[in-house]
């Protein structure tokens, strides 16, 4: 379970997180909506010990994230798997080498035959052929080299998906894409994930519940069909908002990529 208890944080004068209450609870989707910049990122990099709260508490797995130490901290971080916004693929190493890095025990980490295999299996968990383990990042197309970083993500064989904005910079039918493997994930692996994104229609496909962040606060929380019968001029105002940009980007696809 991932508790964020009345966490706050701010940088400089500008208040990003205040007294933001969040709960994942085992095998749960949950996303995370909510504006860009305003602090999904932030609230998601608490979780993993990337950024500490000024106030307030973080807790996976009844441990206190704060207040763990460094070896505590990296033991905790190999149960969680990372889903960067960009992907964050090294451009010096082929897809091989890349999915290898999210092998998380040094001594399967050491085993050439165990990494062949997991890669292998997590290129066919995002349905990728494994003949793309022998190219770089710079050969694959924006939707491949997504799904590659989620079986990076995946890997070593972690608890916890955290998902940074995952259909960032996608058009709708290679969102869809994404969308899917988070929704087969969740099924095949049993993962518990947290889904940052500011798509409305991507969250309402793969989340059990959903948490709008808005003004440094959470807004709302529920499950999909309880979000759309809010009547929090907040939301409504964010889903109307999706609805044009969903819109305006089915509008100017050129189509999958992937």
């Amino acid at each position: 379970m991932i508790t964020l208890s009345r966490i706050s944080k701010r940088f400089l004068d500008h208040v990003v997180l205040d007294q933001v209450d969040f709960q994942v609870d085992d095998g749960q989707t949950v996303a995370l909506l909510g504006p860009s910049g305003v602090g999904k990122s932030v609230l998601l990099k608490h979780i993993i010990g990337l950024i500490k709260p000024d106030s307030g508490t973080v807790t996976v797995d009844g441990q206190n994230v704060a207040t763990l130490s460094r070896k505590e901290l990296a033991t905790l971080r190999t149960h969680i798997g990372y889903v960067f916004q960009n992907g964050a693929l090294f451009d010096s190493m082929d897809v091989k080498e890349n999915i290898r890095l999210g092998i998380t025990d040094e001594k399967l980490y050491g085993d050439a035959e165990y990494c062949e295999t997991r890669v292998r299996e997590c290129l066919r968990l995002v349905n990728l052929q494994p003949d793309v383990a022998l190219k770089y990042p710079s050969e694959l197309s924006g939707g491949m080299r997504k799904r590659v970083g989620i079986a990076r993500a995946i890997a070593g064989k972690p608890k916890y998906l955290l998902y940074d904005e995952p259909t960032s910079g996608l058009d709708p039918v290679n969102s869809d894409v994404i969308d899917g493997l988070v929704e087969r994930l969740q099924d095949e692996l049993g993962v518990t994930s947290v889904v940052v994104t500011h798509d409305v229609r991507g969250a309402f496909r793969v989340a059990d519940r959903i948490a709008l962040l808005w003004q440094a606060k959470i807004r709302a929380v529920g499950t999909p069909e309880e979000i759309v019968a809010s009547k929090d001029p907040a939301v409504q105002q964010f889903l109307e908002r999706d609805l044009e940009m969903a819109l305006i980007q089915s509008e100017s696809t050129d189509g999958p990529d992937v």
